[in-house]
């Protein structure tokens, strides 16, 4: 890779920061429609996937600051106002794991069924185009600057997608099939999701790497 001028520098951490604004009001909007649809229509995935945004929305300020801090000393390590959000993070995704198992096994052993999943088919579809936008710039803008944070923050796009895409699945079959546990088995998925978050939010805070995964 050709070495960055200090404008091309200045021009991408520029774009990170903006990046991370837009992720945090996204998902601050994004959580209030479908946690408002989601209870409204009585879904608890889509309800599920709008606290998850709103959990996604204290990782982005956490995301925030750490840019802002790799833009001034691109040599530094986590501090503790990133290992503090990403305990909190990790502690709601937690709850929220435990909250969807719950009302999971209550609406399988209660025949429970939501009144509609429409709103649920076109949100999610809303959301993976989004997300893969971000991911797209963010992965470009961490491989511009060589920054393992900033492409971790992108892995962390990449699971959104896979969320939304559990959110699609589930809305669709409902809508489409009315497959009475399909809102259920939808929910459970998400706990899954949230709970592999909540555990790399945990060894995160423990430590100064950025990811367990490999970047493409």
């Amino acid at each position: 890779m050709s070495v960055l001028t200090v404008d091309s520098k200045k021009h991408f951490y520029k774009l990170a920061l903006a990046l991370a604004a837009f992720t945090i009001a996204y998902n601050v909007i994004e959580g209030l429609v479908c946690t408002l649809l989601g209870f409204s229509d009585e879904s608890i995935t889509l309800f599920g996937f709008g606290t998850d945004s709103f959990i996604e929305t204290i990782s982005g300020l956490g995301i925030f600051h750490m840019v802002s801090r790799i833009q001034a000393e691109p040599k530094s390590n986590r501090d503790n106002y990133e290992r503090s959000a990403l305990r909190i993070t990790g502690f709601a995704f937690y709850i929220l794991v435990f909250g969807l198992v719950l009302m999971s096994v209550y609406n399988i052993i209660t025949g429970q069924q939501p009144e509609t999943t429409f709103y649920g088919v076109i949100i999610s579809v809303i959301s993976i185009l989004v997300m893969l936008i971000l991911l797209y710039y963010k992965t470009k803008t961490g491989k511009a600057l060589e920054s393992e944070a900033i492409l971790a923050d992108a892995e962390c796009t990449r699971v959104c997608i896979y969320m939304s895409v559990v959110l699609l699945a589930s809305s669709a079959m409902y809508y489409f099939f009315h497959f009475r546990y399909t809102d259920s088995i939808g929910a459970l998925l998400l706990a899954y999701f949230s709970f592999s978050e909540g555990k790399e939010c945990f060894e995160k805070s423990r430590s100064d790497k950025y990811c367990s995964c490999d970047h493409p």
